[in-house]
C-alpha cells in the first residue's frame, strides 16, 4: 500500500494541482465531444474531415450510374442477338445490308446497343407516310448535297464549304457498301426544318400502321430505285423558306400543342430590358438540380427561353421551312426536323475543337479551377439584346468583380441575378462571400466581344464596359483545369467531343440536340447545367468545396473518368461512321418504291 505523507502545506499542493488536472481533463472531454460543437474552439476537426450530409447531387450521381448499368447490360454480341433487339425495338426487319452493317461495327471494335440509334427513328420515321418517289425528289431538289453513285460519293454545292469537305470524307468510308444515294445537306449553323407537330404527329401514326415483321419467304433483300437518275433530275420543289424575327414564334409550331410553351404562347418581342432570371430552385429540378435532361434541353417545355437564349433572341440567320423533306444536319433544336449526322466540326482534326493529341494530364495534377474561353456567339447581339445572350450571360455570373458588383448593389452587369441564399443554402456570407470564392476558383473570359454593329474588333462599344477582352486559351491548356463548362454558341458547341475525351470534367448547358445523345447518360458522363444556370455556383461549390464546406473531388473525379473511358469506346470517329451507316441504310430503304418488303433476316 502506498501513501503519502509531509506537511499540511505539501498536502494543499497536490490537493490543488490534482483539481487543477481535473478541471483540464473535463474542460477538453467538454470540448471535444460537445455535441453541437459550436464551442469546440480546441482541437476541433477540420471540415474536410466531417462526415458529409446527403447531397442532391449524390443521388443524382447514384441514378446516372445504375441508368449505365442498365444501358450498358443490352449490348448485343452477335448479328442474331442485334436483330433480336432491333424487331422488338422498331417492330419491322431490319434493312438489306444491315448483316454488314453489323460485321462493320464489329471489325471496328463498336459497342452495339439497339437503344444508342433511337435518334435514327425519331428522325426518319415520320418519312414512312412520304412516297419514296417524293422523297427522292425531294432530295435531288436541294442545291447542296452529297451524292452517291456507284460506291462513290461526291458534293454538288455553289461554293467551297468546309463543312461539306468533311461530311463527303465521313461519307466516302462507307460510300462502297450503300445502294446510290442524294443526301441533302444543311450547309448553316441554324436549323432549317420546323413542321407543324400536327403534321408529325399524322406521319408517325403512318408510320406506326406500316409495321410488320414479313415472313422471310417474301422479303426483298436488295435496294433497287433509290434516286433520281441524273440524266432525269428536274428540279420541282419550293421549299417555302422564311426569314422573319422573331425565330420563336416559328419554332413553337414544331411543339406539341399542349407543351407550356406553344399552349401558354405569349411572343416576346422585346429585348431592350433586362431578361427575367429565376433566383429559386427551378420548379422542374430534382432539389435544384437537373434530372429529367430531354425536358432540360426543350425550349417546348421552357417558354423563358424564348428571352434568354440567342437562338431565338436573334439568331445570326434564319431560313426556316414548314415543308417536310429530308435534310441532315449536325444538330438541331429538338422540335426541328432535320436529320441527324454526326457534326463536321467532330470529325475535323483542328485543334480548336479537338485539343490535338493531348487530352489533359492526371485529375490530381490539375488545377482546382472552372475554365472557359470563346467569343461572344450565340446570335447577333446588340446594344439593345446582348443581356439575353447566353454565353454573356455566364460569362457575367461566374466572374468575381461582376458577382462583387451584384453583391454590394454597385451597378451590376444587367444580364443576371444571385439566387436567393435559401434556395441553394451556398456557405458564403459577408466574411467571405460568393465573389471572392470566384475569384480564387473560376477563369472565364471573351477573347472576342462578336456584335453587330462591330466596327473595332475585337471590342464592342456596348459590351466594353462589362467584358474584358481575355487572351486566347487553347484546349490542351484548358484541360489542365478541373472543371470546363460547355456553352452554346450560335448553335451546338463544337468543343463537346473534346471535352468529354479529355480528363476534365464538361459541364453542359444546351438547346441542341445531336447524334450521341442517347450513348451518353447525366451525372454518369458529364454535368448537366440549367440554360439559365441558376444552379451553376451550387454545381460548383459541390464538386471544389469552401473555406466552409468540404467538396467532393472524388466524384467529380469519377464522372471525369468514367465519360473518358465511354467516350473513348462509342465517341471515336468509327463510332461515328457506323452510326452513318446504319442511317443511311434505313434512308435507303425508304427512298425504295419496295420499301414495304424490303429488309434482312439471319
Amino acid at each position: 500500500m502506498l501513501s503519502v505523507t509531509g506537511s499540511p502545506k505539501a498536502l494543499r499542493l497536490i490537493q490543488t494541482a490534482a483539481a487543477v488536472f481535473a478541471l483540464i481533463w473535463l474542460i477538453r472531454h467538454y470540448l471535444f465531444s460537445h455535441p453541437d460543437g459550436r464551442h469546440a474552439l480546441i482541437g476541433r476537426p477540420s471540415i474536410h474531415d466531417q462526415p458529409r450530409a446527403p447531397h442532391p447531387i449524390d443521388e443524382l450521381h447514384k441514378q446516372g450510374k445504375a441508368q449505365f448499368s442498365a444501358l450498358i447490360a443490352k449490348q448485343a454480341f452477335s448479328v442474331e442477338s442485334a436483330e433480336r433487339d432491333y424487331l422488338k425495338r422498331r417492330g419491322r426487319r431490319p434493312p438489306p445490308g444491315f448483316d454488314t452493317w453489323f460485321r462493320y461495327a464489329q471489325d471496328h471494335d463498336a459497342v452495339i446497343v439497339e437503344d444508342f440509334f433511337d435518334r435514327i427513328y425519331d428522325d426518319l420515321n415520320p418519312f414512312w407516310a412520304l412516297p419514296a418517289a417524293e422523297i427522292r425528289q425531294l432530295a435531288s431538289d436541294w442545291k447542296f448535297r452529297i451524292s452517291i453513285r456507284n460506291g462513290n460519293a461526291t458534293q454538288r454545292t455553289d461554293i467551297v464549304r468546309p463543312w461539306m469537305d468533311l461530311w463527303l470524307d465521313m461519307v466516302q468510308k462507307i460510300a462502297p457498301l450503300l445502294p446510290d444515294l442524294d443526301l441533302a445537306m444543311n450547309e448553316m449553323d441554324e436549323s432549317r426544318l420546323v413542321v407543324p407537330w400536327e403534321t408529325i404527329d399524322k406521319h408517325m401514326k403512318k408510320e406506326a400502321s406500316t409495321r410488320q415483321v414479313i415472313p422471310k419467304n417474301q422479303l426483298m433483300f436488295a435496294y433497287s430505285h433509290t434516286v433520281i437518275p441524273d440524266e432525269e433530275a428536274v428540279p420541282k420543289t419550293e421549299f417555302g423558306f422564311e426569314g422573319s424575327y422573331p425565330y420563336w414564334s416559328l419554332y413553337v409550331r414544331g411543339c406539341h400543342p399542349q407543351s407550356p410553351s406553344r399552349s401558354g404562347f405569349h411572343p416576346e418581342v422585346d429585348f431592350t430590358h433586362p431578361p427575367p432570371l429565376p433566383r429559386n430552385q427551378p420548379d422542374y429540378s430534382f432539389k435544384g438540380f437537373v434530372q429529367n435532361w430531354t425536358s432540360t434541353v426543350s425550349p417546348c417545355e421552357h417558354p423563358e427561353l424564348q428571352g434568354l437564349h440567342g437562338s431565338f433572341v436573334e439568331p445570326v440567320s434564319v431560313s426556316t421551312t414548314a415543308k417536310f423533306f429530308p435534310m441532315f444536319g449536325g444538330s438541331k433544336l429538338p422540335a426541328n426536323n432535320d436529320i441527324l449526322i454526326p457534326a463536321a466540326m467532330y470529325w475535323t482534326e483542328d485543334t480548336l475543337y479537338s485539343g490535338g493529341e493531348s487530352h489533359g494530364g492526371d485529375w490530381s495534377r490539375k488545377k482546382t479551377k472552372v475554365v472557359w474561353r470563346g467569343t461572344a456567339t450565340g446570335g447577333r447581339n446588340t446594344k439593345d439584346n446582348w443581356t439575353r445572350f447566353q454565353r454573356h450571360r455566364f460569362v457575367a455570373m461566374v466572374n468575381g468583380t461582376s458577382v462583387a458588383r451584384a453583391e454590394w448593389h454597385q451597378s451590376p452587369p444587367p444580364n443576371f441575378v444571385i439566387p436567393n441564399h435559401d434556395a441553394y443554402k451556398l456557405s458564403f456570407d459577408q466574411d467571405y462571400p460568393l465573389s471572392q470564392w470566384l475569384d480564387e476558383v473560376a477563369d472565364v473570359g471573351f477573347t472576342h466581344l462578336v456584335c453587330h454593329p462591330n466596327p473595332d474588333p475585337p471590342f464592342c462599344a456596348h459590351t466594353d464596359p462589362w467584358y474584358f477582352v481575355e487572351p486566347s486559351l487553347p484546349m490542351s491548356k484548358q484541360y489542365d483545369a478541373k472543371y470546363l463548362p460547355d456553352i452554346d454558341g450560335n448553335s451546338f458547341s463544337g468543343r463537346y467531343r473534346g471535352f468529354l475525351g479529355s480528363t476534365s470534367l464538361p459541364i453542359k448547358a444546351t438547346v441542341y440536340v445531336e447524334w450521341h445523345d442517347t450513348r451518353l447518360i447525366p451525372w454518369a458522363h458529364f454535368v448537366p447545367m440549367d440554360n439559365t444556370f441558376v444552379d451553376v455556383y451550387a454545381i460548383l461549390e459541390y464538386f471544389i468545396g469552401t473555406k466552409n464546406r468540404p467538396g467532393h473531388d472524388d466524384v467529380a473525379e469519377t464522372i471525369a473518368s468514367e465519360g473518358k473511358s465511354w467516350a473513348e469506346k462509342v465517341l471515336r470517329k468509327e463510332d461515328m461512321v457506323i452510326y452513318l451507316f446504319r442511317l443511311l441504310l434505313e434512308y435507303a430503304r425508304l427512298c425504295d418504291d419496295n420499301r414495304d418488303r424490303l429488309g434482312w433476316a439471319s
